[in-house]
């Protein structure tokens, strides 16, 4: 009864966290494809995206990929092979032993019709299968806390899946073994079996199972007459080898009972047998209850992630169905490091501390973010930074074994963010760049008013000291000297020629440049050499320049102007975290 009630109530807890994860997967959204799509609308696009692939050519490509791809583990074999190693152990034995040991009286006796789980070649095999999953687990184990690859970071979800796939590995271990040392096991075992009445063909055969099946007796001890023995093997013969093999080939078992022998009486006499099968089921099903809403539910998300990544194209899949698919990805990243490892943005972690400027800690995060839940500012701070700084090299991509199209998911989370109002780091980071290169995926009004929003952050404070007789007021000495760490003096030699101006593209696409842009390239380079650099840094020309370097390179004096601008831009965003942080006011 016990373990029915446990058995439907993870079956029911595993079924709900799947409707759970499928309803995320269609009403969640990352995407700024279009806004106005509903999950119904997904739901149907991905119904019939799934039935045009399997009645077209992709089916073939489908296959192909299932094949080395989810079932071979092909792309973590060519980045990694211990990673694909500890995989393939986990996942092959941990699938089999599911199949054959778990649901054996739905498969098992199904395919094979004189099929007992004590018998060869089941019963080697089951012990095989565990090996290989705690094989896994140690390589895991070791790989994590020992050998520990660069920024390779282990949460929390790691750490379950390790502990509970070892939990369950080993207290089946230990259940086996009891129950091979189990005085009580072994009487149910001939009252059912072998149907024996006579004590001395039971002390037989019980004898028999002493000396070579690991079985620890009470009334048996070890020093038996061969005649007896030989009367056992008869009994055993007749009665319990065509339901059950040598014990010693349940290898992992029969070492577990050798270790328990000094204590297997204590342990039968407080029923061991049934304390640790209760053990070792409720794992089982704590494991299969808990399983959508931990890492493992990669072992799902992970296979469907790779097979749409195979099949959908940038530009022909349906708008719908590539929302939906970067939702799933969230749930198929296994958080095995690789893309943080072959981060071409991995120094700046090493510098700032920030673990989320790690494409894995990202994906680990990004689950909080696209779930609605409210975030403190710091974590918003953190999760922006890590985002913002990323260089669209794309080489976290080419390398994640999951198929997860993590560039065009960071384009994705980052314009979500920015319209979610903190857009002013943008202006300042690579993500600046690859944004204008994205441009015909956002639309005007979107596109427009972060960059606005961007230059009026950053040069709101610097306008307020041209145009306040109040200057801003440094609060520690740390910062006395901010504005006039302009480490290029080459603005010295500007004599005003203005050719700078004239050859400036940003300066030829507006009408009345000097009412755009505020000063032109020449005036900044005066304004250095007046001393008004906050005049200088409040400039929008300053965050307009496209750094195409042909002031810099036609400048008769050799003046650093691209240069400056940086060093200007820099000064300009240090000011404003600084004023932030309290050290500088405006009052």
């Amino acid at each position: 009864m016990a373990f029915r009630i446990m058995l439907y109530t993870s079956i029911t807890i595993f079924v709900v966290g799947l409707i759970y994860k499928f309803f995320t997967w269609f009403n969640h959204s990352i995407s700024i494809a279009d806004k106005t799509i509903k999950p119904s609308k997904r739901v149907f696009s991905a119904i019939a995206g799934i039935l045009k692939v399997i009645f077209s050519a992709k089916i073939l490509v489908l296959f192909k990929v299932f094949i080395f791809e989810v079932l071979f583990q092909g792309s973590i074999l060519k980045s990694n092979f211990t990673r694909w190693l500890t995989h393939m152990l986990i996942f092959i034995g941990f699938m089999l032993l599911l199949l054959m040991h778990a649901l054996e009286s739905i498969i098992s006796e199904s395919l094979f019709s004189e099929y007992y789980s004590t018998l060869n070649p089941f019963l080697f095999l089951r012990e095989f299968f565990g090996v290989l999953v705690l094989a896994g687990v140690c390589i895991a184990l070791y790989r994590r806390l020992i050998s520990s690859p660069p920024r390779l970071r282990t949460n929390a979800g790691d750490t379950y899946a390790i502990i509970i796939l070892a939990a369950i590995m080993i207290s089946g271990i230990l259940l086996e073994g009891i129950k091979i040392t189990s005085h009580t096991e072994f009487m149910i075992m001939v009252e059912d079996y072998a149907g024996l009445d006579d004590e001395e063909e039971i002390t037989a055969l019980e004898s028999v199972w002493v000396n070579s099946y690991g079985l620890v007796s009470p009334n048996v001890n070890g020093i038996f007459d061969e005649e007896i023995l030989e009367q056992g093997r008869e009994i055993n013969e007749e009665s319990c080898v065509d339901c059950h093999s040598s014990n010693k080939w349940a290898f992992t078992g029969f070492a577990m009972a050798k270790i328990l022998k000094p204590v297997a009486l204590t342990l039968d006499r407080l029923g061991g047998s049934t304390i640790f099968w209760y053990i070792h089921i409720t794992l089982c099903f704590l494991g299969l209850a808990y399983l959508p809403f931990s890492k493992m539910f990669h072992i799902i998300a992970t296979p469907v992630s790779i097979l749409a990544n195979a099949v959908m194209e940038e530009g022909k899949s349906d708008p719908a169905n590539i929302v939906t698919r970067q939702i799933i990805e969230l749930d198929a990243c296994t958080h095995c490091g690789a893309c943080s490892l072959s981060c071409s943005a991995g120094m700046l972690f090493e510098a700032l501390g920030n673990e989320y400027i790690l494409p894995s800690e990202k994906m680990a995060f990004l689950k909080l973010l696209t779930s609605s839940k409210k975030l403190t500012p710091e974590e918003l701070k953190v999760i922006r930074e890590g985002v913002y700084l990323c260089t669209n090299c794309d080489r976290c991509t080419v390398v994640c074994p999951s198929g997860i199209n993590l560039k065009e998911l960071w384009f994705n989370v980052r314009e979500s963010l920015i319209l979610r109002g903190y857009p002013e780091p943008a202006i300042l980071s690579p993500l600046s760049f690859f944004r204008g290169l994205k441009r015909d995926l956002i639309n005007d009004d979107d596109y427009a008013g972060p960059l606005k929003a961007a230059l009026q952050s950053v040069t709101v404070d610097f306008e307020i000291t041209v145009q306040s007789d109040k200057p801003l007021v440094l609060n520690d000495s740390k910062v006395d000297e901010i504005s006039s760490k302009i480490k290029d003096n080459t603005y010295t030699y500007c004599f005003d020629c203005q050719n700078c101006t004239a050859l400036c593209p940003v300066v030829e696409n507006y009408d009345r440049p000097n009412e755009s842009l505020d000063l032109l390239p020449h005036q900044i380079m005066r304004c250095l050499g007046l001393g008004l650099t906050e005049m200088a840094s409040g400039s929008r020309m300053l965050w307009e320049c496209l750094t195409c370097y042909k002031c810099q390179e036609h400048c008769p004096q050799k003046v650093a102007v691209c240069d400056l601008f940086f060093q200007l831009k820099n000064l300009a965003a240090k000011k404003k975290q600084l004023i932030r942080s309290g050290f500088v006011s405006t009052d």
